[in-house]
């Protein structure tokens, strides 16, 4: 076993990767991940106590997050980055011991390992994730449920990162963050780690609302936009991944240039926003799911830009690989990196849009339109359509059918599910799952879509805020007696924040696909089917028989 690493759902046999990571990590990459976890883990511990005498460095909550960021699947496989970043955590660890020497803050004579650890080789660094990986927790339950909340707080970085970039900070969410990373170092019992878990889906709430702020504030209210699918013949590039920042700094840079600019996968509910509207050159979408990049982004021709996560590492004879950029907490070994903004000021974008300049335009690989931009404000401006409809009995159910999408055949169940859902229902989603479905001929009822697409798995707090507002229309107790049913797919650790939120909500009988998490040992799998009606998914018309078993108010 040269890695161990089960965080998202392609984990190799269900149990975990241990040679290379289905997603495409190698083994030194996944323990230099490892170990940048456990030195996160001594910073925060120092930090806390900073924290308590209000003497933390704000910078720290930002390197913390991005680090974790950096670690979510298919965010960066960079060996040479994360040497780079664990240099500058042990860095960052010292200074934050000296402030607290400094500051008398009393420490206890033996440091814990994680606070006190030194190493400065990348041979050290990937030693030592021997000692601290998954497995360094033998007990099956208690590292089940340290890992659920490690992979909540990693869901609740990629949001806070989002939402940092357009100036919207909290520090109770960065205390959280750093505190939960120390309680999995604790020796706390099963039901005080189940505490924290749903602790950790109450701050998800927080963090999603606070993105949810940054991004409407920024850029205005989604809207109901018919976006393009087909392509135009000007010289583009392609951005990919999930923040919304990087898509404003290209769009300015790229004004009057010649050079247009597509969105692809989860960048698709850019379209959405009234601010991105008024720049011509964004052209449309192109592509579909991020798997599907490595036969996709050959024809594209142009340069492409990673933002975030959602990354497929090139075959070595792929004909697009120098075409690739990444920025942010995104890395690809042999990508140019475009680095972080100074002082508030843009990326510099110049040299992807020269590059952009000598290539050829895209090719057309499908044409028409798709429909999205129903995030909670214009759901709200449905409202009396979407009552009536319900107390008509014209809308049967909503299905919440949120989440990631993948490469596994088996999530062809969604598009099959989709498609043989009544006429009478409405699916909500969020997420690139929707690219499984978003393309079916599903039709309207009384003008309201079948597919009610919110956005980005970022956008996910709209379909609880949608679910919090019917449960007050219809006068109800229990947000679990709405007709709504919840059939998600997942694949990462945004997915896993999101479910944690729902839980914190007090939504039950959540079903997740095409699997179940690997990282859920038998007990705490059980713990959560009895205690919150966590369920799987079998055959499409034996699901669809057991959600509609109960259909109306």
């Amino acid at each position: 076993m040269s890695m161990f690493c089960f965080q998202c759902q392609e984990a190799a046999k269900g149990i975990g990767c241990t040679i290379k990571g289905v997603c495409g990590k190698t083994s030194d990459v996944a323990n230099l991940q490892d170990t940048l976890l456990f030195v996160l883990k001594g910073i925060s511990w120092y930090n806390e106590k900073l924290r308590v005498q209000k003497l933390n460095p704000a910078k720290v909550d930002k390197f913390v997050f991005d680090g974790l960021f950096s670690t979510i699947t298919n965010a960066n496989f960079d060996k040479e980055s994360f040497s780079k970043r664990i240099i500058k955590a042990l860095q960052l660890r010292s200074e934050l011991h000296s402030r607290c020497l400094a500051a008398n803050i009393r420490l206890p004579k033996n440091h814990p390992d994680f606070a006190a650890w030194k190493g400065s080789t990348v041979e050290e660094f990937e030693n030592k994730a021997k000692e601290v990986g998954i497995l360094s927790t033998e007990n099956e339950d208690i590292r089940s449920l340290r890992e659920l909340v490690i992979y909540g707080v990693k869901g609740l970085a990629a949001y806070a990162e989002h939402a940092w970039n357009l100036g919207k900070s909290n520090d109770d969410i960065f205390a959280f963050m750093q505190r939960a990373l120390v309680a999995t170092t604790e020796d706390l019992a099963v039901d005080e780690l189940v505490t924290l878990t749903l602790e950790t889906g109450k701050y998800g709430v927080e963090v999603m609302a606070l993105l949810d702020a940054a991004n409407t504030e920024t850029y205005g209210n989604p809207e109901a936009t018919k976006v393009n699918i087909g392509v135009r013949n000007n010289p583009a590039i392609l951005i990919s991944g999930h923040d919304l920042k990087d898509m404003e700094d290209l769009l300015q840079q790229t004004e009057g240039t010649g050079v247009d600019v597509y969105t692809h996968s989860e960048m698709l509910p850019a379209h959405y926003y009234p601010v991105f509207k008024k720049y011509d050159h964004l052209v449309g979408n192109y592509g579909n799911a991020w798997w599907k990049q490595t036969e996709e982004f050959e024809r594209f021709n142009g340069p492409i830009l990673f933002t975030t996560n959602c990354i497929v590492p090139p075959k070595s004879n792929a004909g697009y690989t120098e075409r690739i950029y990444t920025t942010g907490a995104s890395g690809l070994e042999g990508a140019i990196h475009i680095a972080d903004r100074i002082d508030g000021k843009m990326k510099d974008f110049s040299e992807i849009i020269e590059h952009a300049k000598r290539c050829a335009a895209p090719e057309q690989i499908e044409s028409g339109e798709i429909t999205g931009g129903f995030a909670h404000a214009q759901v709200f401006a449905l409202a009396d359509k979407i009552v009536d409809a319900v107390k008509s009995g014209a809308i049967r159910k909503f299905f919440v059918m949120a989440g990631c999408d993948g490469r596994m055949k088996s999530r062809g169940y969604y598009t099959q599910f989709a498609d043989q859902l009544p006429a009478d229902t409405v699916i909500l989603t969020a997420g690139c799952a929707k690219y499984r479905y978003n393309k079916l001929p599903l039709g309207d009822i009384g003008g309201i879509p079948r597919v009610i697409d919110a956005g980005q798995c970022n956008d996910s707090y709209s379909l609880a805020v949608i679910a919090l507002k019917l449960k007050e229309v219809f006068e109800l107790n229990d947000i679990n007696d709405l007709p709504i049913a919840y059939n998600i797919a997942w694949y990462e650790q945004k997915a896993v924040i999101v479910l944690l939120a729902l839980l914190s909500l007090g939504v039950k009988n959540i079903h997740l696909g095409p699997t179940l998490p690997a990282f859920l040992s038998p007990n705490v799998a059980n713990v959560l089917m009895e205690n919150f009606g966590i369920g799987g998914i079998t055959e499409v018309e034996q699901d669809l028989e057991m959600f509609l078993e109960t259909s109306v108010l």
